[in-house]
């Protein structure tokens, strides 16, 4: 299933001209600087601004030419910047307004589930009107999945919340795509945001999608706006596993992400050929599961075979994919792991030229420092 979509609207000082296709699952990161048209083509995929255009969501349509679906018809759930709650509610009210509206078929038979998942058990019978930054938040997302929404869209939900919510939300939106079980689109300008949560990623400019990505691929671009002082960086998506006695945590990745149980006996020992494992240090009490690497370019060296006498424990065998100049003597790789995870690598031009690298080359990828991102 995809999702189809084309706006154009002209206003003053702005213009929104967007066309795009992607598919209906993930989460869809819609990410470029402030006025560049993230919430206008977000309200306009929701209905609640009327832009010419079509926009598809699998077999549905909600808006072409001939027809405009309004928003109250259209099932979706909407979480703003700012929780838009009703403060003469208590909190269970306020998760089950649209609930309560939706015919019994197309409830979700686990809304405990949901509202346990989000913390909000405890606080079922407090006003609205009670509840801090971040808890109006959880609110506002439980509400819109109990709505049984066909697309969740969410504007900034942490740009209003200080550094304590949004280190409480951000955990819950990691699993959000997983608990929806919906596309999602997600509106940010934050590029730890985007490497935390997106799958894919609309790249934005002056009312423009400058590029329609994966992760992977919106990385992999030189000089993208996601690099945050040049630090061009790459993203592993793989499982955390528990940690050995002497404090090392393995990370597997790629082929499904499974691996065997870990001992000292069997260290790079994984059930499945086409996975890795890179070992961590300093996260002994970081959560078990589903977890993504940042990687920076400038802590990746590379060589021709693995290097002994040296205290780069990941040594990881890797392809060249490609080579971006970047000026000044630098050049810029893209490394191909097992399982098909992409990191990249910057060298300088005479090391490319002293290990006569070229794409396709095989060799060795020498990581000297990996980012949890918790």
């Amino acid at each position: 299933m995809t999702i189809k979509a084309a706006f154009k609207v002209q206003r003053a000082r702005f213009t929104l001209d967007v066309n795009f296709e992607l598919p209906a699952q993930g989460v869809t990161a819609l990410f470029g600087p402030s006025g560049c048209g993230k919430t206008t083509l977000l309200r306009a995929m929701a209905g609640l601004e009327r832009c010419p255009g079509h926009f598809w969501l699998g077999e549905q349509c909600w808006q072409d030419q001939h027809l405009f679906v309004p928003v109250h018809k259209r099932r979706l759930g909407y979480v703003f910047q700012e929780a838009s709650l009703f403060a003469h509610l208590s909190v269970q009210r306020n998760l089950e307004y649209g609930w309560r509206r939706l015919p019994q078929a197309l409830r979700r038979d686990d809304k405990e589930q949901i509202i346990d998942w989000l913390g909000l058990t405890p606080l079922l019978a407090q006003g609205a009107a009670e509840l801090s930054g971040g808890q109006r938040q959880r609110v506002a997302i439980g509400r819109a999945l109990l709505s049984s929404p066909e697309l969740l869209l969410l504007d900034e939900p942490l740009s209003a919340l200080d550094g304590k919510a949004k280190r409480e939300i951000l955990p819950l939106l990691e699993h959000l795509s997983a608990q929806a079980k919906v596309p999602i689109f997600y509106v940010t300008h934050a590029p730890e945001e985007v490497e935390r949560l997106a799958d894919r990623v609309l790249l934005m400019e002056q009312g423009q999608i400058k590029h329609n990505d994966s992760l992977q691929q919106a990385l992999a671009r030189p000089h993208s706006l996601l690099y945050k002082d040049d630090e061009v960086a790459g993203i592993i998506s793989g499982q955390l596993r528990p940690s050995l006695p002497d404090g090392r945590v393995p990370f597997d990745y790629g082929a499904g992400d499974s691996g065997t149980g870990v001992d000292e006996a069997d260290v790079g020992e994984l059930s499945d050929a086409g996975a890795g494992r890179i070992w961590l240090t300093g996260h002994e009490g970081a959560v078990m599961g589903a977890a993504r690497l940042r990687i920076l370019a400038s802590d990746v060296s590379v060589a021709l075979a693995p290097v002994t006498c040296i205290s780069i424990v990941n040594q990881l065998p890797a392809q060249v994919l490609s080579m971006t100049d970047m000026g000044q003597g630098r050049v810029l790789l893209r490394l191909s792991l097992k399982g098909g995870e992409q990191i990249p690598a910057q060298l300088s031009a005479y090391s490319i030229a002293q290990l006569d690298l070229k794409i396709g080359s095989n060799c060795y990828a020498l990581i000297k420092a990996a980012a949890l991102l918790v």
